[in-house]
């Protein structure tokens, strides 16, 4: 049952900059503004009216609990975080973060699955976003529970860890990954040796644990660990660098593009504890503005 859930009074909010910011692939835009996709199983399209600071959610998740869908969707969303705040800490001396947090003032992180997040971005490395989202599509479709049809869209659920843990590697020739169809099946296996619990939990391990966790997996490096860090497990302090990244920190913060350590250390050192959105505010920026 789809029913419609609206969260009024939230300012700091662009779906197109929150969805379309490099930190998830499964929200699709529509003719009128609104995003649809699929959330822990179900169905959601979220339209924002920027006029009237509202958010409107049709979905099918928890529909018998107004609370339970209001606290999850405040949750996924951040809409409990002050962002203004972090934006005025961020830009207070510093120009370049001025324009930026101006620029993507609507930016927010959202609070995704951890698993759905690993393998998305294990999928991401060396890819663009079209084509990340053309695979990890596929992979639902192929592997994943179908949920139903939005607009002549059929909706699948991201594959369990089980499932892909089960798949050979050949099996993934539908879904065109490449050379990431075998760390996407051994990943899921390692995974899956203790059932996603550390995965899940990993929230509240420490960030050298949990980066040691996941740098231990197939076919993750520092850069996919720290966008798991960062987008599903609230570690907003990490501050993922790629290629494109260390492009950006060298072009307006005079960085030697090869120095990923210093790039780091100037993101603790003048973004912290917010230096992962501090990454995001510099990337649309970058991505969007000053190109």
């Amino acid at each position: 049952m789809v029913t419609c859930h609206v969260i009024e009074g939230i300012r700091d909010f662009n779906t197109g900059q929150i969805f379309e910011c490099g930190q998830c692939f499964r929200w699709v835009r529509g003719a009128d503004g609104g995003y649809t996709g699929v959330v822990q199983g179900c169905f959601a399209n979220i339209y924002y009216n920027n006029e009237e600071d509202v958010i409107t959610i049709w979905s099918d998740y928890m529909p018998h609990s107004e609370t339970l869908r209001d606290a999850f969707w405040r949750d996924y969303l951040d809409l409990n975080r002050d962002y203004a705040a972090i934006k005025r800490t961020l830009s207070e001396k510093d120009p370049v973060m001025y324009d930026a947090t101006y620029a993507g003032a609507g930016i927010r992180l959202l609070n995704q699955d951890p698993w759905e997040t690993l393998i998305s971005f294990i999928i991401s490395q060396n890819s663009n976003i079209p084509r990340i989202r053309g695979c990890i599509e596929a992979l639902c479709t192929a592997f994943g529970e179908r949920i139903g049809n939005s607009g002549g869209r059929e909706l699948f659920a991201f594959p369990t860890i089980k499932r892909l843990a089960s798949l050979k590697e050949s099996e993934l020739d539908v879904c065109s990954l490449g050379y990431r169809a075998k760390y996407v099946v051994e990943a899921a296996r390692q995974v899956n040796v203790d059932g996603g619990a550390f995965l899940a939990t990993a929230g509240k391990a420490n960030e050298e644990k949990t980066e040691a966790y996941l740098t231990s997996l197939s076919g993750v490096g520092p850069k996919v660990a720290h966008c798991v860090m960062l987008f599903a497990l609230r570690k907003t302090d990490v501050f993922p660098i790629d290629v494109w990244m260390a492009r950006v920190m060298s072009e307006l913060y005079g960085i030697e593009e090869s120095d990923h350590n210093a790039m780091r250390a100037y993101a603790w050192e003048h973004f912290s504890p917010w230096s992962g959105i501090a990454q995001q505010y510099l990337f649309h920026y970058a991505r969007n503005i000053k190109k």
